[in-house]
C-alpha cells in the first residue's frame, strides 16, 4: 500500500480508547486499538468513527476518533431501534476522505454497509461476535439474540467485500451459520502487546506450597462464566480445604441478570474471592504474572484475547473447549481446554495443576513461547492483504 493509503474505522457503541472490562467495552475495543496503532506504523491514517459527545481529535499521530452525538441513550439496544437514523447522521457527518471502510460487530456493520454504498469505497467487516453462534451456545435461562442481529448479519456477510475472521473456528462459523463465501472471508488472528504482556523473568510456572492463585478477567456476564469459576472454587474447597485458594475475579458487570456480589456470599466464598474493578494494561498483566492460571470459563469466544495475553505473561490458561479458545489455547502444551462448563470438571482442572506442579511449570514456558507468535504487526500486516483484496474488488 502507499503511504498516503486511509482507512474509516467504524466502532459505533463503544469507543476503541474506553477502558476495558467496563461496561460494553472489551477485546474488541483492545483489537480496533491496537490494530489502529499497527497500521499507523504501516503507514496508515486510521479514523475511527463512533459514538459520543467528546467530538474530534487525534487521540496518536495518525489516528483520528469522531465521537458523533446521535442522542442519549447510546445503549446497543437503543442503536440498533435507531439504526436508520443513525446512519443517516452519519453519512451527514462523514466529511473525511477514506480509501476503505472497517467495520466493527454488527451495528456498525450494518451502517457501515450504507457508509460504503454512499462513499463508493469497499467494506470489510469484523463480526467479533455472531448471534446464531451465541444462540447455539447460550444457557438454558438465556434469551436467544435478535431476530433483528440475526439478519443484519446475514446482509452483512453477504454484501460485506471481504469479512475478517479471528481464527478458522469463526471462519467456518460464518460458512455454516451465514451461508458466506469462503472466498471472501480472512483468517486474521489478533495480536498482543509483548511489550506490556509478557513474563517478568523467567518462566517457572510460579506458586506456593499448598495455595493457588487463580484470575479471570474481562466483562462480568453470564456467557463469560464467573458463575461457572465460582461454583467450581466452592466445590473445591468442600472437596480439598487443604488447596489455600486466592482468586481474583478483575472486571465490571454487563447486565442485570448476574450479581456476582450476592453469589460469592452465597456460596461462602468472601473470604477468598475478591471482586475487583478493570485494570489498565499494565497492572492486568501484574495480575496474570501473579497468578498461577488464569481461567476463561467462556460459553464461546471468537478467539479469547485475554487467554493470549495470560500465556504471554507465562501464565497457563484454562479454557473452555469451545470457539476460537481451541485455537488460542494449546490443550496440554500451554494450558487446559474443559469439554464443557460443569463446575466439577472446573473444580478437576484446578486440583489437577495445584497437584501437579511440574506440568504447571511446563505449561508456563509452552504459554510464553505461544504466544510470542501473536503480534500486532502481524495482524496488521493480514489485515492489510484483506484491504487490497477489497480495494481491487471494488
Amino acid at each position: 500500500m502507499t503511504a498516503s493509503a486511509r482507512v474509516g474505522m467504524v466502532c459505533l457503541h463503544t469507543c476503541p480508547f474506553e477502558q476495558p472490562g467496563a461496561g460494553d467495552a472489551g477485546g474488541m475495543n483492545v483489537y480496533v486499538r491496537q490494530l489502529a496503532r499497527a497500521l499507523v506504523r504501516r503507514d496508515w491514517t486510521v479514523h475511527i468513527t463512533t459514538i459520543g459527545t467528546l467530538g474530534r481529535r487525534e487521540v496518536e499521530p495518525g489516528i483520528v476518533v469522531d465521537h458523533v452525538d446521535v442522542g442519549p441513550p447510546r445503549t446497543k439496544e437503543a442503536l440498533a431501534a435507531a439504526l436508520p437514523t443513525v446512519t443517516e447522521r452519519l453519512l451527514a457527518h462523514a466529511t473525511d476522505e477514506v480509501d476503505l471502510l472497517h467495520a466493527h460487530y454488527w451495528l456498525s456493520g450494518v451502517v457501515g454497509l450504507g457508509l460504503a454504498a454512499a462513499r463508493r469505497v469497499p467494506l470489510v467487516h469484523t463480526m467479533h461476535t455472531m448471534a446464531l453462534v451465541k444462540n447455539a451456545h447460550r444457557g438454558p435461562a438465556q434469551p436467544p439474540e435478535p431476530e433483528q442481529r440475526v439478519r443484519a448479519e446475514r446482509r452483512i456477510a453477504a454484501e460485506a467485500d471481504r469479512l475478517l475472521a479471528n481464527g478458522s473456528s469463526e471462519a467456518a462459523d460464518l460458512a455454516h451459520h451465514y451461508g458466506a463465501d469462503p472466498d471472501r472471508v480472512d483468517v486474521v488472528a489478533p495480536g498482543v502487546d509483548l511489550t506490556v504482556f509478557r513474563p517478568d523473568g523467567p518462566v517457572d510456572g510460579g506458586g506456593r506450597p499448598g495455595g493457588l492463585r487463580v484470575v479471570l478477567a474481562g466483562r462480568m456476564q453470564r456467557h463469560k462464566g464467573p458463575q461457572v469459576l465460582l461454583h467450581a472454587v466452592a466445590r473445591l474447597r468442600a472437596e480439598r480445604p487443604d488447596i489455600a485458594l486466592d482468586v481474583r475475579v478483575i472486571g465490571a458487570a454487563s447486565g442485570a441478570d448476574l450479581d456476582l456480589p450476592a453469589l460469592v456470599a452465597s456460596l461462602g466464598l468472601g473470604d477468598v474471592v475478591r471482586l475487583e474493578p478493570p485494570m489498565p494494561p499494565r497492572r492486568l498483566a501484574a495480575a496474570f504474572r501473579a497468578a498461577d492460571v488464569v481461567v476463561m470459563p467462556s460459553a464461546h469466544e471468537s478467539f479469547g484475547l485475554v487467554a493470549l495475553e495470560a500465556q504471554a505473561c507465562g501464565t497457563p490458561v484454562i479454557a473452555t473447549d469451545a470457539g476460537g479458545l481451541a485455537e488460542a489455547v494449546r490443550d496440554g502444551e500451554t494450558g487446559i481446554l474443559v469439554p464443557g462448563r460443569e463446575p466439577a470438571d472446573w473444580a478437576d482442572a484446578l486440583a489437577r495443576l495445584h497437584d501437579d506442579p511440574a506440568e504447571r511449570a511446563a505449561l508456563a514456558t509452552g504459554a510464553a513461547v505461544h504466544a510470542r507468535a501473536f503480534t500486532w504487526d502481524s495482524t496488521a500486516a493480514l489485515t492489510e492483504d484483506a484491504y487490497r483484496r477489497a480495494l481491487s474488488r471494488g
